[in-house]
Parts: C-alpha cells; sequence; structure tokens
C-alpha cells in the first residue's frame, strides 16, 4: 500500500503542470454544468419565484402528466427526434468525408488553405448565418428565387414550406459545423501508422483500397465513440439555428423542445414546466447513450466506458 502511494505521489509531481492545466476546465464544469443539477427539482415542484427553489410546494409528477396530456407534446416530440435523426444520417458522416479527402490531398499549402477556409464557418453565429438564409431564400428579394423567376420558376417561400425546412436545417448545419468536427478525425488519421500504408503500396493496393483497409479500420474506435456522443445528444437540436429560421408559418415542423421549452417555460414563466421538458430530453438522451454504448460492446468495440 505504502509503495502504491508512493508511486501514484511520484507520479503527480511528474505531471503536476499538465493537473494544473486541468483546473480551469474542471472549474469551469463543476460551475455550469453540476452545480446547476440541483435546480432539476424544480420540475417536480409548483415553482414560485418569490419562495425560491426549496420553499416551493412539492407536486411530484404532476408536471410530467400534464406535460405528457398536451396535444402539441407529441408533435414537438416528433419534431426533434425526426430533425435529430436526419441531422445524425447526413450530417455525421461528413466530417468523416471531409477528413479523408483533406487527408488525400498531397499539395499541404493548398490542404492548409482549404482546411482553414472549411473552419471558418463554425466561428460565424447562428444569427449571423439565419440573416443570410433569410434574406438568401426571401420569395421577394433572394438571390435564389431571382434565379428561379429567371428559368420560369414562381418563387418559393422555403422558410414557410413544410417540407423544405427540416433540409435547409441539416445543410445549414452541416455546412457550419462539418469543417471544425473534422479535425478529430483528421487527428486519429494522423495517428495511423504510415508503414502500414507503405506496406500496402508494395502490395499493390490504390488510395481507394489502402483508405477502406487501412485508414477506415484505423479511426474506427474514434467514429464509434463520436457516435456515441452524438447519439447522447440526441434530443439537443441546437436552439439558436432553429429559433432565428422559426417563423409562425413553419412552426408545425420547426417546434423542437428547446424552443418549446422557452415559448412555453420562459416567456409563459411557467418555469416548472421548462425544467420538466428539459429533464425529460436529458433522460432519453441517457437513455440513447447507454443503449449505444451496450450495443458497442456487444459488437466487441470500444465504447466511451
Amino acid at each position: 500500500m505504502a509503495t502504491t502511494t508512493r508511486k501514484a505521489f511520484r507520479y503527480l509531481n511528474k505531471k503536476k503542470y499538465l493537473y494544473l492545466m486541468l483546473i480551469p476546465g474542471i472549474v469551469y464544469f463543476l460551475i455550469f454544468n453540476y452545480v446547476p443539477m440541483y435546480g432539476v427539482i424544480i420540475a417536480f415542484k409548483d415553482f414560485n419565484f418569490a419562495k425560491g427553489i426549496f420553499k416551493s410546494s412539492w407536486i411530484g409528477f404532476q408536471n410530467f402528466k400534464y406535460m405528457f396530456g398536451l396535444s402539441d407534446f407529441y408533435t414537438v416530440f416528433w419534431n426533434s427526434l425526426s430533425l435529430s435523426f436526419l441531422k445524425l444520417l447526413f450530417g455525421f458522416p461528413f466530417p468523416i468525408l471531409l477528413a479523408l479527402l483533406l487527408n488525400e490531398m498531397r499539395n499541404r499549402t493548398y490542404q492548409k488553405v482549404t482546411q482553414t477556409l472549411i473552419y471558418l464557418p463554425h466561428f460565424i453565429s447562428w444569427v449571423v448565418i439565419g440573416g443570410i438564409l433569410v434574406n438568401f431564400l426571401s420569395p421577394s428579394w433572394g438571390v435564389l428565387n431571382i434565379f428561379l423567376k429567371q428559368i420560369g420558376i414562381e418563387p418559393i417561400f422555403f422558410l414557410a414550406d413544410h417540407a423544405y425546412f427540416q433540409p435547409l436545417v441539416v445543410l445549414s448545419s452541416i455546412w457550419k459545423d462539418a469543417g471544425w468536427e473534422s479535425i478529430i478525425y483528421l487527428a486519429a488519421i494522423a495517428s495511423v501508422n504510415t508503414e502500414l500504408y507503405e506496406a500496402a503500396s508494395i502490395d499493390g493496393a490504390g488510395r481507394l483500397r489502402r483508405l477502406w483497409y487501412i485508414t477506415l479500420p484505423g479511426i474506427k474506435s474514434t467514429i464509434i465513440i463520436l457516435l456515441i456522443l452524438k447519439l447522447g445528444q440526441i434530443m439537443n437540436n441546437g436552439f439558436e439555428q432553429i429559433f432565428v429560421l422559426q417563423n409562425p408559418m413553419n412552426l408545425e415542423v420547426s417546434e423542437v423542445f428547446e424552443t418549446y421549452a422557452y415559448r412555453v417555460g420562459i416567456l409563459g414563466g411557467r418555469f416548472s414546466f421548462g425544467t420538466t421538458v428539459g429533464l425529460f430530453t436529458s433522460v432519453i438522451g441517457l437513455i440513447f447513450l447507454l443503449a449505444s454504448n451496450r450495443i458497442a460492446k456487444w459488437f466487441k468495440e470500444d465504447g466511451i466506458w
């Protein structure tokens, strides 16, 4: 026991500066993620702002019963789930493909310029992107509709048409975040043993075969872990993006749990109900996280624990 303790202290002393660098991150998560967790008890109370959280009366699961009894709850649930799965289906593979394409570039200067350009949209606010989309797709003065007029097609109010809203959300999300998310995959590709590529080249394997049999298997564990984490956030559609693109005409397909909780819970002053919605989405995300991690283990793959 004493020997183990001494080894632990020696290790900590050797790595002390690395652990010191972790402190700001730990403090951040404690203050903004863990400490606020006590607030979820509002979902089980008739919260009164004047009385505070602990003095408000306890009502148990009444908020949940009320939520499940609402006629529009299931519409919001379907919108949130379908939009999340569309983002996962089309948005998740895109950064992987982007990383593979960037890795295949032989001109390093061109590669770095391309990487910088595709990273930039990540740093643009959704408010700015939403404004660009609203103006670009406007039925009156939007560039796209002006072009459609020129070829004899009637203007389309894209952001009011239910058929176009979800594809626009998915495409704009890919454009904004795919480049940034490809960084992790590029780092994983960089860790693949280069001797494997050399051996495959000697054996006559072309680029596609090397990519399929060496690169993708080499980053498989990274892909699985990120997929599990994505499934854990399955009910998070991104409040800012949906809110700036939402309008009364597309509300039937654009209302998701984040905007629903904001509209009913915050604007309506029903904080208990807003917390109930947030807790429900967190539980659904946790179920998907646990299930996907267990499935990964069944297939003998690395999970997140």
